[in-house]
């Protein structure tokens, strides 16, 4: 069963005038270019519809819809595609998508299964995911891991690993796995793990980091030798970590995979460019702050991706308090397959979402 996009832009009233004829004639002008990224003619047109409109009934449609600015002809004497203009008008007020198969779900929930993994290695495993899948750049908006802790707990794993889980005051959890001494006692890990929530708990790891090692560096903390070095195994993997937000794309190669022309590499080039900046990272968080659900951006709507030429799917996903934590979603050309990938970052978000929560 598929269903319509809601419908969210003032540009919808072009619709609302157009009759259905016009609307079809349109729709498949647009389902044309998402698969093939060329223009069609009226003739082709004429045959594939199926409706007994004439060639020249269908070419006086595609100059009405030309007039509204929501086709172009590339060449002269050539077919028409869709501009951004109705390509969005397409998106948001004509497609329809139906859910994600099993296969689909199924490969989304295992890839962004966090156990073992830190949420930043899951998450930058879930935009690779989201790059195989829709063969588009896949991008997250990782979380910033500065919140005070609530909870920290070592769990053995077996010999030589053990298992750190660790609760933020926003209800993220983090699970991370790391080495510890052969033969260590549960008491030790037991003894490491109440000392760090004496003095982590409403507290950063930032803040607390460089405290705690000159507390063990000048043995005043009265721990045995087994649970100091878990102690400081556990700060040095945190602080490889890092403990600021993170822009994580995956799959580039995608986008230069849909152009051989240089200006068109170039822009893409420019595009990797700008995605590395920190400005970029706030200004996509800043985008899907502005409502709930998948945000779509077209060609020149947003000033990012007008310069490439590129399309952005992007949802927002929460944490334990329902607040914004991020945003995961896929870059590609403008003919993405808009009905099978809207669905597929959604249900993404919604399960990095539920990890988090």
């Amino acid at each position: 069963m598929t269903q319509a996009l809601p419908a969210k832009r003032p540009d919808l009233e072009t619709l609302s005038g157009m009759n259905e004829r016009s609307r079809e004639v349109f729709r498949h002008i647009v389902d044309a270019y998402v698969e093939t990224g060329e223009p069609i003619g009226s003739r082709t047109l004429s045959r594939q519809l199926g409706l007994d409109l004439s060639p020249a009934t269908i070419r006086n449609v595609m100059a009405d819809l030309e007039d509204l600015g929501l086709l172009f002809a590339p060449h002269t004497s050539a077919g028409r595609m869709p501009t951004d203009l109705g390509l969005r008008l397409f998106v948001h007020g004509l497609l329809e998508y139906g859910n994600l198969t099993e296969e689909e779900r199924a490969q989304i929930e295992s890839q962004c299964v966090a156990a073992g993994k830190s949420m930043r290695e899951t998450l930058a495993e879930a935009s690779t995911m989201l790059s195989g899948l829709s063969r588009c750049a896949g991008l997250v908006v990782a979380p910033k891991s500065d919140s005070p802790l609530k909870h920290i707990e070592f769990v053995s794993l077996g010999p030589g690993r053990a298992l750190v889980v660790i609760v933020s005051a926003n209800g993220t959890v983090e699970n991370r796995i790391i080495d510890v001494p052969m033969g260590l006692p549960a008491s030790s890990l037991v003894e490491a793990g109440n000392y760090l929530t004496a003095r982590l708990v409403g507290r950063t790891i930032s803040e607390a980091a460089a405290e705690i090692r000159r507390e063990l560096q000048g043995h005043r903390a009265e721990l045995d030798t087994l649970s100091s070095r878990v102690i400081e195994q556990g700060l040095a993997t945190w602080a490889d970590d890092g403990t600021g937000g993170a822009l994580i794309v995956r799959g580039q190669a995608q986008l230069l995979n849909e152009v051989s022309e240089v200006d068109d590499i170039e822009r893409i080039r420019q595009l990797f460019h700008l995605l590395e900046t920190k400005e970029t990272m706030a200004k996509l968080l800043n985008l899907s702050e502005m409502a709930e659900g998948v945000h779509i951006y077209i060609g020149a709507e947003n000033e990012l991706f007008g310069l490439a030429g590129c399309s952005m799917i992007v949802a927002p996903y929460g944490g334990g308090r329902q607040e914004l934590v991020g945003a995961i979603g896929v870059i590609g050309p403008s003919r993405i397959d808009y009905a099978r990938i809207i669905p597929m970052v959604d249900y993404t978000a919604k399960v990095i979402g539920r990890l988090i929560g």
